[in-house]
């Protein structure tokens, strides 16, 4: 894992999300588990290395970020958001989860074959969380702090996890480093006021969800993605262009790769980004 500060490791290079550590004198905390089986076991002894696991947090209710519970159940209390719990595993109706889940296997951790559960045996126990709340939440551990703070946008449950004893932030997918953003059933004016909020803590390091770790100054360049997307869209729907027309026009491929082993998705991060703003615009709601 990437050294962060002296107590703070994450991982930026798997396929999934950036799982994350903290160390405190009092055990460790997990923020955001590995989507790969084999990674979230390695994980797992990773951090108990550095005592035991007494918190696990999850950002987000989608599957590269939540599906590692599976492999931590024991570990330590899992923290949800009301919002992550009442959505668990769930992303659009084109996309099915588990399966999308399981279909990393093969290219990116054949290995976990053998420890990738059924689908019964997966929704009978995955991980759900032990501690949900509304709002806000502060945990102190040891010597650090942990503000959980509600940030929705990209999903409802959105959280950030701010460490101000290492001056870190994790954000989860309100930032999308060097990569694409990916919107779908997203509220794009929630999401902008998330990153106003993140950018008044006095942080050196933001941890995202997915791409480098980079410095507050990226917070600029998120805001733009999200401006820009919604702009494209709204001047298609100005013009009276159908929404098959605005998926076919509106594409921003080439401003970023797709994260790390998701390339084959290119196409479906544009269609869905574009025809979600279509379908809020037109229907009179925020994008």
């Amino acid at each position: 894992m990437q050294t962060v500060t002296r107590n703070v490791w994450t991982d930026t290079t798997l396929r999934g999300c950036n799982p994350s550590m903290v160390v405190t004198r009092a055990g460790v905390v997990v923020i955001d588990t590995p989507q790969l089986p084999t990674k979230a076991v390695a994980m797992r002894q990773a951090a108990e290395e550095h005592g035991p696991v007494r918190y696990v947090i999850n950002t987000e209710h989608h599957v590269d970020h939540i599906f590692g519970n599976y492999y931590f159940r024991g570990a330590g209390p899992i923290v949800h958001h009301q919002g992550v719990a009442d959505n668990f595993m769930e992303v659009t109706p084109s996309l099915d989860s588990y399966d999308y889940a399981h279909e990393a296997i093969p290219t990116d951790d054949p290995e976990g074959e053998a420890i990738f559960p059924d689908r019964e045996t997966y929704f009978a126990d995955p991980g759900r969380a032990d501690i949900v709340f509304t709002g806000d939440l502060t945990i102190t551990l040891g010597s650090h702090t942990f503000e959980l703070i509600h940030t929705p946008g990209h999903t409802p449950g959105q959280l950030a996890v701010h460490v101000p004893e290492e001056r870190v932030v994790f954000t989860g997918d309100t930032i999308f480093s060097e990569c694409q953003t990916w919107l779908m059933g997203s509220n794009v004016t929630q999401w902008l006021a998330a990153l106003d909020r993140i950018a008044q803590l006095d942080v050196d390091w933001v941890v995202p969800g997915h791409g480098p770790v980079v410095t507050p100054d990226y917070l600029a360049r998120q805001r733009a993605n999200l401006v820009d997307w919604v702009q494209a869209v709204a001047d298609a729907v100005a013009s009276g262009w159908s929404r098959e027309e605005t998926v076919a026009k509106v594409n921003f491929a080439e401003r970023y790769p797709v994260d790390v082993g998701q390339g084959y998705m290119m196409n479906h991060i544009q269609t869905l980004n574009a025809g979600s703003i279509w379908d809020k615009l037109t229907a009179g709601r925020p994008a």
